[in-house]
């Protein structure tokens, strides 16, 4: 903990943190754009401006940017000075200088981090009275809408893409006041992560497009809390309807496991849910061959109800995307021989299975979290991008965690990213992927191995005979599976959070 003086009031903060997040932490009001608390700092936007004191004697000052200013014990600073509120005010005039004052007419509109920071600026009138620059906007797909006139360059939206999502499609061109935000050219964002564009953007550049086909302002939807339902993840969402129609999902906070992101299955998979060909209501048909009719609740269950008895005449059929509380009720109306999970038998054998090793087994399931903090990873047979991409981005996040450990030493706070990533360069920590196939986390990976279900199932007996587990030693390896396998049994008895990924996605009861 440190001790910092703000506008003469003492608080406790974590010393480990800038300015900026110490004093949001405190619920005190400055404003800021560039900065993300998943993305740190890069001094972009200059919207966080607070006057810095040397001692509680020095009446003069300096004027410093608090997301560029670590939050040592001692410090004394002002966010109230008149100094810092005009250079915050010039600030939020100039990137106000070419926006188009569309507020009415934008999607974001009620939503706007732009417009909060610029009513807790005091930015009331605009003197610019000049042409204001403008932008062809693109066609990034079906998911993203793009406005770039209404953009601040605050960067936050390459950063994440590039920096975190690790995504390739998408840069920053130009210079100087004529920077762009987009594709080398017009195309379908390829990410999976692309709508935390809509979230991370504190403007109305990036709007979600499914929203536009029915839109509505924040203050008619109605929104409750929900869990994804698209894989096993559990990523925390907030759904939003409005006249009995689902108008859009979007990510709901939480640190154990989705963080601040989500991916778009997650975000823009839940038109299925307005599907007209969804059964809403109880429907019979009256005979072979005729048209289901539509009918009451109780004469359903009147008619099921001879068939629930002792020799359980119905068949009950479930869901993957129905809540396991929903499943549970059907199986035991129909009993469990009768009930069908909605998944192949071979799937429900192998998710039976790995449940058991889970439950007798020495190693706990790993949230999210876990997986963002692992310092060695090794990935078997699964395409995690494709299986539960969230799970993908917090992999990537583990495989920067050792590089960053020469910013630490060098003194550069984590906080720091663009001082950060410098030092990091393009090293890579220990992500060790084994598919049959190429996936999107390959880039990430220090090493990568392609083979068979039968051999993964091999390779991952090696790696745990390294380790000291009583596996089974796996005959006519390849050397380079065994040099596979060493390095990353090496990686993972010396990391002091390591962590494997594995699945039934190939439908191979070895790989589990």
């Amino acid at each position: 903990m440190a001790r910092v003086w703000i506008d003469g009031r003492s608080y406790d903060v974590d010393g480990e943190q800038n300015l900026l997040h110490a004093c949001l932490s405190l619920k005190l009001d400055l404003p800021y754009f560039c900065w993300h608390p998943a993305l740190g700092s890069v001094g972009a936007c200059r919207q966080c401006a607070v006057k810095v004191f040397r001692d509680e004697h020095d009446r003069t000052g300096r004027i410093v940017m608090a997301c560029m200013t670590p939050a040592r014990d001692g410090t004394r600073l002002s966010i109230e000075d008149p100094d810092a509120r005009a250079f915050r005010a010039a600030v939020i005039e100039w990137l106000m200088l070419n926006h188009p004052h569309d507020c009415p007419v934008c999607d974001e509109g009620g939503e706007c981090h732009l417009q909060d920071m610029t009513v807790m600026t005091g930015h009331v009138v605009r003197r610019h009275r000049f042409r204001k620059r403008t932008y062809r906007n693109q066609d990034l797909g079906p998911f993203i809408h793009h406005e770039m006139n209404r953009c601040i360059q605050c960067y936050r939206c390459v950063r994440f893409y590039r920096d975190y999502a690790g995504g390739r499609d998408f840069d920053v061109f130009g210079f100087h006041d004529r920077v762009y935000f987009g594709r080398a050219e017009d195309g379908t964002l390829e990410s999976e992560f692309s709508g935390n564009l809509v979230e991370v953007c504190p403007t109305g550049v990036f709007t979600d497009k499914t929203l536009r086909r029915h839109y509505a302002r924040k203050w008619d939807l109605q929104s409750a809390p929900s869990v994804c339902v698209h894989c096993s993840a559990g990523c925390n969402t907030s759904v939003s309807e409005r006249s009995g129609e689902m108008r859009r999902v979007v990510n709901r906070y939480n640190g154990e496991v989705n963080g601040y992101f989500l991916c778009d299955r997650g975000r823009f998979g839940y038109e299925f849910v307005n599907d007209p060909a969804r059964i809403r209501r109880p429907r019979l048909r009256p005979a072979r061959g005729a048209a289901a009719e539509v009918v009451s609740r109780e004469h359903a269950l009147s008619r099921l109800a001879p068939g629930l008895g002792a020799d359980r005449k119905v068949l009950g059929i479930g869901s993957p995307r129905a809540s396991l509380e929903a499943n549970f009720a059907l199986r035991a109306l129909v009993g469990a021989e009768r009930f069908f999970g909605g998944v192949s038998g071979a799937e429900a054998r192998l998710a039976a299975r790995a449940l058991e090793i889970l439950r007798r087994g020495p190693a706990r399931s790993a949230s999210l979290r876990d997986l963002e903090r692992a310092d060695a990873v090794l990935v078997l047979g699964e395409d995690v991008p494709n299986t539960a991409p969230r799970a993908a981005l917090a992999l990537r996040q583990a495989a920067r965690r050792q590089p960053l450990e020469a910013a630490r030493a060098a003194g550069i706070p984590l906080w720091d990213d663009a001082a950060a990533r410098n030092a990091v360069q393009d090293r890579r920590g220990p992500l060790f992927v084994a598919t049959p196939g190429a996936t999107r986390l390959d880039d990430a990976a220090v090493r990568t191995f392609r083979a068979a279900p039968d051999d993964l199932a091999r390779l991952g007996a090696a790696v745990a005979r390294a380790l000291g587990a009583p596996a089974a030693e796996p005959s006519d390896l390849p050397p380079e599976a065994r040099a596979f396998a060493s390095e990353a049994a090496s990686a993972l008895a010396g990391a002091a959070r390591p962590a494997v990924v594995s699945g039934a996605g190939l439908l191979h009861e070895g790989v589990v």
